[in-house]
Formats: structure tokens, sequence, C-alpha cells
């Protein structure tokens, strides 16, 4: 093997290899976002865990995740980006197995951790390890491009894929699936995978991992659990008041020492700032919107979990067509109007969910939805590149851990908000019917599936009447949390224009010829 500190040539087939490494890694990852929630039930069941534990189950992966984001990608940049991914990728087949086998409450929840940890690893490394082998301007890109939308796939093909496996299996198959896939990725990435890191790697600082990583669970913690149960408990308050000390200690201390996990002058960076903005708006509103269509399609409609999964494929398809055609939309368009046009797209699909009903044929809806996502495509597509081109190559992986943290933050932070005008506009417009025993009437105002579970459990009249009433007012509260999603995504249209204006439509690595990175072709 030999090192240089020139860009080697990478042959076109251990480019494409390495892009399908990478785009099935994030697939994976984001089935594994979403693939629990079907299997609760039946886990629930079997292991009967206390509702405290049933939150951490469900939450567990995220937490870790979220908050080592950016120690593994800092890591990454220093002991080399395809080590990690074949570490990372090694501990999450183990993770997996260990969660799918996992006898305990409390054994699954560590074995959750243990996921979301290797996960960490394994998502800062796909972006860098592309910006890397993908020297030509337009083919990374366009490969950016594809990985995000093969990505954004992975989110809706995880209730899919759960819900086929639970009609045959245990819940622990969920899991049990990443092992072989897993085992393809490290052999396949041992092979095809072009080692890259910084060539003058720095220490790494503990007191700043500690920083980063109390700062950023404390964060995440609050957003989700004051979504569950309120932000008026002392423990959410605690936790965000703990993360946001420590995420202020992190930045001061970043900005005074020679060795920072992240580079802050990134953030100042206009077009970089500007790119991880449009993601999260982007992020804010998809997330809000699957946890929406996943109430509208079961409760509302009546289909069953893998008839909702298959409907809401429509939204991934349409980012998996965005994100390869995004590099031609930037050749003719540039990049500040791809994704202001991507943000448009959206908000103009959000506002046109605001006119749907209980009733509305599905594919009157599916165009719609097919539309949001080839906004997301064109975002993603333009915002990814630009982060990982206007960073230096050799912290890419701390460039791309800051965008990958503040999609984790934006998801936690739509259901929040967009989540919380869904719940508040159904409660207020739930009309429920005149002598409702007390538990169902509590049930209803609940939420949507509560009503429906007890609305098809009474007889007549009273029974159709709540269901009637439940579906008219969970529509209500969709078109309001759509509608605000349409405005939020028309301001970050507005914003993406101006922060992104003057970035040329090819960005070439000249700009960062003075700090070369360490390509290892084997």
């Amino acid at each position: 093997m030999t090192s240089s500190t020139r860009t080697p040539a990478v042959s076109a087939a251990r480019r494409w290899g390495t892009l399908a490494v990478c785009a099935a890694a994030a697939l994976l990852l984001g089935i594994d976002n979403t693939v629990l929630n079907l299997a609760v039930p039946d886990l629930v069941r079997e292991m009967d865990p206390s509702s405290t534990q049933i939150l951490w189950i469900a939450d567990a992966y995220s937490f870790a995740l979220a908050s080592l984001l950016v120690v593994m990608g800092s890591l990454g940049d220093r002991i080399g980006r395809k080590r990690l991914l074949v570490i990372g990728s090694t501990c999450f087949g183990l993770a997996s197995l260990l969660t799918a086998y996992a006898g305990s409450p409390e054994l699954l929840i560590a074995a959750r951790v243990l996921l979301g940890a290797a996960g960490a690893t394994v998502m800062p490394s796909t972006a860098s390890l592309i910006r890397a082998t993908f020297t030509d301007p337009r083919e990374r890109t366009l490969a950016l491009g594809i990985d995000g939308g093969v990505g954004a796939m992975g989110f809706v093909l995880g209730p899919l894929i759960g819900g086929a496996l639970l009609d045959h299996f245990w819940w622990g198959s969920v899991f049990l699936i990443n092992v072989p896939v897993m085992l393809v990725l490290i052999t396949a990435g041992a092979l095809l995978l072009v080692e890259s890191r910084d060539p003058n790697p720095r220490r790494l600082d503990l007191p700043s991992v500690l920083l980063s990583v109390t700062g950023l669970f404390g964060a995440v913690y609050a957003i989700q659990i004051g979504t569950h149960d309120g932000f008026t408990r002392p423990g959410v308050l605690a936790a965000a008041a703990v993360g946001l000390a420590a995420l202020t200690a992190f930045g001061l201390r970043q900005s005074r020492i020679s060795n920072p996990l992240i580079d802050l002058p990134l953030l100042r960076n206009r077009a970089f700032a500007g790119s991880v903005g449009a993601n999260l708006v982007t992020i804010v509103s998809v997330s809000a919107l699957s946890l929406a269509f996943s109430q509208y399609f079961q409760d509302v409609r009546g289909w069953s979990p893998l008839t909702a999964g298959l409907a809401s494929l429509a939204g991934p398809l349409g980012a998996m067509i965005g994100g390869p055609s995004c590099a031609a939309m930037i050749n003719w368009l540039g990049r500040a109007r791809t994704a202001a046009l991507g943000l448009g797209l959206m908000c103009v699909s959000m506002a046109g969910l605001c006119w749907i009903g209980a009733d509305t044929d599905y594919w009157v809806m599916a165009p719609v939805v097919l539309l949001n996502g080839v906004g997301m495509g064109f975002v993603f597509g333009v915002t990814m590149d630009t982060m990982m081109a206007t960073a230096p190559k050799e912290r890419a992986g701390g460039a791309a851990a800051i965008g990958e943290t503040a999609m984790e933050l934006g998801g936690g932070l739509g259901i929040a908000v967009l989540g919380s005008v869904l719940a508040g506009g159904y409660r207020r417009a739930l009309d429920l019917p005149a002598g409702l025993p007390a538990p169902v009437a509590a049930a209803a105002h609940q939420n949507v599936g509560g009503a429906t579970t007890a609305g098809r459990a009474l007889p007549a009249p009273q029974g159709p009447e709540l269901l009637h009433t439940a579906q008219q007012a969970f529509v209500h509260g969709l078109h309001l949390s759509t509608g605000i999603g349409a405005g939020i995504l028309a301001v970050g249209a507005v914003a993406t224009l101006f922060a992104l204006r003057g970035v040329p439509k090819v960005i070439d690595d000249e700009q960062h010829a003075e700090a070369p990175e360490t390509l290892l072709v084997g």
C-alpha cells in the first residue's frame, strides 16, 4: 500500500463501488431508525417493560447516535474513514445480534445504545469517503445526490420491512436482517473503499469530547422526552439546561484550542451554514409529515401497517428522482436556485396537503407526496455537496458530522413543534358524542389512535360518531401542521436563495490545496 499527499487516481469501478457501499450503509441506517416502531407491541407483550423502559427502548438508539456524531466524525478524520467505517459496521452487526436476542428490557436498552454508537461511526464516514474518492466535482455532486436519495428511502423502508417480517417472525427479526447486510458491506468495503484521513492529525481533546457528548445528549433528550411528556417537566428542563451549558462551553473551547473537534470557521462560512440551515428546515417538515402520515393512513384510513408503508413510498421515490438529477439542475440553475426550488416544491406539496380529506383518493395524494420527495432530493443533493466541497478534505468527517447532527436535531424539533400543532389541532376540533364513558373520552382526547380503537369497539350510534369526529379532527390538525410547515419551507427557500448566492456551480478542490489530504490506495 502506498501513501501520498497528492490524490492518486482511483478507477471508475472503485469510485462507483465506493458509492454503492456507502449508499447501502446509509440505507441500512435509515431503515434501522424506523424499523423498531412496528415491533414495539410484540416486544412489550414478550418482555412486559415499564413505560419508562419502553421510552428508552424506542429512543436510546437516536440518543447515542446524535450524541456521538461529532466525536466519531472527527475521529474518522484522524484514524481513517475506511477504518472507522469497517470497525463501526462490525460493531453494528454485533450490536444487532445482541439486540435481536436481548432477553430483558435492560439488555435491550443497552444493545440499542451500542447500536446507536456504532451507527454514529458509519454515518459521517459515508459522505466523507464519497468526498475523498470522487475528485471530479460534477461526479461528486451526482454521487452525493444518489447517496442522499438512497438514504431517504431507508426511513420509509423501515416500517415496510418491519411489517413484512413481523407478519411471519418474532420481533427480533427486524434487527437480525442487519447482520448479513453488514457482512457484505464489511467485505465489499475492505476491497473497494479507499482509505483517507487528515495527513496531520491532531490529538483528540478529551474535554471537548465530554462537552460535545453531554451537550448533544442533553439537547436530544430534552427535545424527544419533552415531545412525549411535555417540556415543563423538571427532568426535561434540567436536561435542556445542562445541554445548553455544555454546548456553550464546547463552542468556547473550540475557539481557543489548537486541536478542536470541529472547525468553527466552517459555521461562519455562509455557504456551509446556509446548507446546514436548509437541511434543518427540510428535515423539520419531513419528520413531522412522516409522523402525520403514519397516523393518517392507519388510524384515519384504517389501512394495515404494510399498506401504510407502501403508501408512504411516494416521498422516498421522489427523493430518488430528485437526488441523482440534482447535478443537472445545478448546472442549469446554479446551487442557490436549485436548493430554493427544492424547498419551494416542498412548500407547494405541504400546501397541497392542506386540502386532503379523510377519504381523499390515494392517487390524488400520491403526486403531491412525490413532489415533496423530488424537492427534498434537490435540497439534499445541493446541500450535502456544498457542505462537503466547502470544507477542507482533511476535515470532511467533522463537516459531515455537523450536517448529520443538525438533521438529527431537526427531526426531533419537527416532531416536537409540528407534531404538537397536529395534536393540539386534533384536540381542539374533537367534538365527542354525548354520554361517552370517561375512560373512552380520555383515550379519544389523547390521540386519534385511542379514539379509533374505542370507536370500533363501541356500538352504534356512539361508535360511528366517535370515529367520524376523530377522523375529521385529525384531518383538521393535519391541515394546521402542513400549513405551518409550508410557511416554514417558504421562509427557508428565501433564506437559502440568499445564503447560497454566489456559490459557484462547480466547486473545485483548489481552494483547499494548501492542506492536501492523505489518500491511501491499495
